[in-house]
């Protein structure tokens, strides 16, 4: 297990393309680490300096205390999975495995009870002698895993490993990583675009936009306490209701095209003229009676039916509100008028300016 120390690096291709704008990131050993974020925010690029496979511009890249900026990738101690597998065909998966081991001059024998071991390890033993045409997508991934594996590395890197495999089979890749991690205890770093395989696996969750890291925390800190409106939007599905808007005169909350929240739990920041985005998990919305206290009017847009719950997707005064609800026998066709109630206990408040968080719940 290595920890890796990531301190100022930036990443630029030309002299006014800066893409990593000076990243800081402690990965302790042994932990599982995410880096989510959208198409083009760097999380790659990231990836690939701490592999060796990109040049840092400034800053520099440690692991297990040492720095790494001048050091060649197999020099690195880390091990790749890389989104396309990138297996050779004419191989089997004994020599995919091995490949790596043979190129390094390890004896025979070695070789083959370390592709052996890690062949048991992901559930391969059956598939040796076959080649990657022979194999499913799942298959494949874990051959390329395997490889990674029997290099017995102080790093595992993975870019987007998942992305070319169906819903259920992520879903089970995703388990069959998180249970080698734990097996193995080896420091990981896992690229990906998609949240809910960046909930699922994370010890510790970096948030990247733009070049720029939003938020670092455990997945539970950054879904509850999310810094910005920017990972408010990205984390959860389906999205945080965020809503624009100012107070008023009388400290009312204004948002749409007229809707006024009262909201006297944010006495701190109800300045008359401040505008700011409210923001609140459609978990936290229900439906409740008219007249029923902080109830707010609105009107059914549309619902999708997910089973044991729905979402209702609403308009409220010109805001649009999704609100998650277990009563799923009241059919509530498209206009019909409705009331729904924000938790007051889990409101964040960001800035209508910076998008950066106001409230400290």
């Amino acid at each position: 297990m290595a920890a890796i120390s990531i301190r100022g690096v930036k990443k630029r291709y030309t002299a006014k393309a800066l893409v990593i704008h000076g990243v800081d990131v402690e990965i302790e050993a042994g932990e599982f680490v995410v880096i989510l974020g959208p198409s083009g925010c760097g999380k790659s690029t990231l990836l690939r300096m701490i592999a060796g496979l990109e040049e840092i511009t400034e800053g520099e890249i440690a692991i297990e205390g040492r720095v790494v900026n001048a050091l060649e990738p197999r020099e690195r101690g880390c091990a790749m999975v890389f989104q396309n597998y990138a297996l050779y065909p004419h191989m089997t998966v004994r020599q995919n495995i091995g490949y790596a081991l043979k190129v390094a001059r390890v004896a025979k024998p070695e070789r083959e009870a370390r592709v052996e071991k890690v062949a048991r390890t992901v559930g391969l033993t059956d598939y040796l002698e076959r080649r990657p045409a022979e194999l499913s997508g799942g298959q494949r991934q874990r051959v390329a895993m395997a490889r990674a594996m029997v290099r017995n590395p102080k790093v595992f890197l993975f870019d987007e490993p998942l992305s070319n495999l169906d819903a259920k089979l992520r879903v089970a890749m995703r388990s069959e990583i998180r249970k080698l991690h734990r097996e193995l205890g080896v420091t990981s770093v896992f690229v990906t675009h998609d949240q809910t395989e960046a909930m699922t696996l994370a010890d510790k969750l970096i948030i990247m936009n733009g070049g720029i890291v939003e938020q670092i925390g455990a997945p539970t800190e950054v879904y509850n306490h999310p810094a910005s409106r920017f990972v408010a939007d990205f984390i959860g599905s389906p999205a945080m209701n965020l809503l624009e808007g100012e107070f008023d005169a009388d400290g009312h909350f204004v948002h749409g095209s007229g809707g006024r929240l009262a909201l006297e739990q944010l006495n701190g920041m109800r300045a008359p003229g401040r505008k700011v985005v409210l923001g609140i998990r459609p978990e936290a919305v229900a439906r409740t009676e008219p007249g029923a206290a902080g109830a707010i009017p609105a009107v059914v847009d549309y619902v999708e039916e997910l089973g044991a719950a729905r979402l209702i997707h609403a308009d409220a005064n010109g805001s649009r509100i999704i609100a998650v609800d277990a009563d799923t026998t009241t059919h509530l066709p498209s206009g019909t008028p409705l009331h729904l109630k924000l938790r007051d206990d889990a409101l964040h408040v960001f800035s209508a300016e910076n998008g950066k968080r106001l409230t400290t719940h």
